[in-house]
């Protein structure tokens, strides 16, 4: 009989064969040994996570974060609480992508370039450490069909298993079983690293990272559940959800968010009145405009 994790919520009838089918591969691929699930946090890969200590158990799974200027300590310590929610252990790994010119230099392929050295530290790192069989991050199959994804070639370079694309599972699907799971990221936010707020082929350095951090904290503290901090030198531009634009423009919050921008470093801050767009810098470089 195979160890089960803790969480074993029974499952609505029309998510039961996707859950059965991201079991059936994860059983398949990993026999025997631990698995190790590249864990940032958000929901992707927090479903994951828990997909994997349902069907292989908590002594065969652990979390894996890699730390590095480029993740917020407020992501961090979300991701610590989701682990430990989960009941995965957690292992930490310092990532060293600023030290790589290609990705400083911040061109499309950037992710690439992050992925690679998180794979290359798991490998060199974790995987011997704690005994990993095989590793698996939480790309989804909408994201698989994304052109603006360089970081999905650095996972099959190092033979990483994408198990929720491969049993078609959607963002929406993925939203759906993590909320019939009870994961308290269920209705997180995506979240991507802080390096996505840079325009490509303007560099990337610590001092402008701790810049975007530091303003998106204050911005969250406000009340805006999401939000994008664009970094364009002295100009702050602020991506909110439709719906908080109005609020941000109301005196106090235009006061709040001028003033934390200024003590993060940036002469200005502009509210983008289109909103969040999710791979606005990378998708115009491949070809692909927004709607």
């Amino acid at each position: 009989m195979r160890e089960t994790g803790a969480m074993m919520p029974a499952l609505p009838p029309d998510l039961v064969p996707l859950d059965d089918e991201v079991g059936r591969l994860l059983r398949e691929a990993v026999p025997v040994g631990r698995l190790g699930v590249a864990f940032s946090g958000g929901v992707d890969s927090g479903l994951l996570l828990a997909l994997a200590v349902r069907h292989l158990g908590t002594s065969r799974v652990i979390a894996v974060i890699g730390v590095s200027p480029s993740l917020a300590a407020d992501e961090l310590r979300s991701a610590r609480e989701v682990a430990a929610g989960i009941g995965a252990p957690v292992v930490e790994v310092a990532t060293r992508e600023g030290d790589n010119p290609l990705y400083r230099a911040n061109g499309p392929d950037r992710c690439f370039h992050c992925k690679d050295e998180l794979f290359t530290r798991i490998s060199d790192e974790v995987a011997g450490a704690h005994g990993l069989a095989a590793v698996a991050y939480g790309e989804n199959a909408d994201d698989a069909r994304r052109p603006d994804r360089p970081g999905a070639q650095a996972a099959t370079n190092h033979a990483v298993l994408r198990p929720l694309a491969d049993a078609g599972l959607t963002k929406a699907d993925v939203r759906a079983l993590a909320r019939a799971l009870g994961l308290p990221n269920a209705d997180k936010p995506a979240a991507p690293c802080l390096a996505s707020r840079i325009p490509h082929f303007s560099e990337v350095y610590p001092e402008k990272l701790r810049q975007v951090e530091s303003l998106e904290h204050v911005v969250h503290g406000l009340g805006f559940a999401d939000c994008r901090v664009r970094h364009h030198g002295e100009i702050a531009r602020l991506e909110l959800r439709e719906a908080d634009i109005a609020r941000a423009m109301e005196p106090a919050a235009r006061v709040a968010l001028r003033q934390a921008g200024i003590e993060a470093g940036f002469r200005f801050v502009a509210v983008d009145v289109a909103g969040i767009q999710s791979g606005a810098f990378t998708l115009p470089l491949v070809g692909v405009t927004h709607g």
